[in-house]
């Protein structure tokens, strides 16, 4: 920051604030925490030649990424931010199951409020019975009935299979 007001990292390390400090423009003498918890797990030296390594532009997102991975390692020091990702994903899978349950319940309620349609009986032996009576139904796409007729068997069987 130049001679007046040392940045966080110069007021912590205690030393002169050079006009071009590497850590002035991104750890404000404001805000001296971000920079303390950064130092502690990552080291002052680390973290200089990480921010020199990179372009300019690139900067003030990957010091907020240490700030937030520095956060992460404090919390969990085993895991750091792996772990908080980890606890997310097994919420989403818990909430992707729990929707499942959901849908499978509506599905249910939806079906028992649908008439079921009596199945004719048929004779192994008589295959024009399925030619007669069954395959038109499918083969003919013009009529939304029918459609509605299959996909109505379909979720049926569907929900038969996921209640066995």
């Amino acid at each position: 920051m130049g001679g007046n007001s040392p940045c966080a990292s110069c007021k912590l390390l205690r030393r002169r604030c050079a006009k071009d400090c590497i850590f002035a423009p991104y750890f404000p003498s404001d805000d001296p925490h971000k920079f303390a918890i950064v130092h502690k797990v990552f080291g002052a030296s680390n973290v200089s030649k990480m921010l020199q390594e990179l372009p300019v532009h690139q900067r003030a997102d990957a010091v907020s990424s240490l700030v937030y991975e520095a956060n992460a390692r404090v919390r969990d020091p085993v895991y750091g931010c792996v772990g908080a990702i980890s606890y997310l994903q097994n919420q989403v899978s818990q909430l992707q199951m729990q929707l499942a349950v959901a849908q499978a319940e509506i599905l249910g309620i939806q079906m028992q409020h649908e008439p079921v349609m009596p199945t004719p009986q048929m004779d192994p032996e008589d295959k024009s019975f399925l030619l007669q009576n069954s395959l038109p139904q499918y083969l003919n796409f013009g009529s939304s009935s029918n459609v509605i007729q299959y996909d109505s068997l379909k979720r049926e069987t569907i929900f038969e299979d996921m209640i066995s």
